[in-house]
């Protein structure tokens, strides 16, 4: 069993910065990949991005490339997203989770909520 638990939202002026960190309990060994998504009430989740754990790989969707940067420590299994350039649509509950192959895992966190407004 996996636990995954994100931190760090909160509330952030257009053009701000911020970074989001998920910290990961349990058997990890099997997932090859960590990643970043968000959700807005009424829409479905957004994939952000994702980074190998092995290699440090990253990829990103168009929406936040440039802007967002995601890590990962895995001597303290957890996985950052570092945002910068914020924008009013950036405002959601952030996720992070675990990939397995192919396939993300249905383990999620209760998220953190990152609102960027003036």
């Amino acid at each position: 069993q996996v636990q995954l638990v994100e931190s760090g939202g909160g509330l952030v002026q257009p053009g701000g910065s911020l970074k989001l960190s998920c910290a990961i309990s349990g058997n990890i060994v099997k997932f090859n990949a960590m990643g970043w998504f968000r959700q807005t009430p009424g829409k479905e989740r957004e994939w952000l991005a994702t980074i190998n754990k092995t290699s440090g790989r990253t990829s990103y969707a168009d929406s936040v490339r440039g802007r967002f940067t995601v890590s990962r420590d895995n001597s303290k299994s957890t996985v950052y997203l570092d945002m910068s350039s914020l924008r009013p649509e950036d405002t959601a509950v952030y996720y992070c989770n675990l990939k397995w192959g192919s396939s993300w895992t249905d383990s999620w966190g209760q998220g953190t909520q990152v609102t960027v407004s003036s």
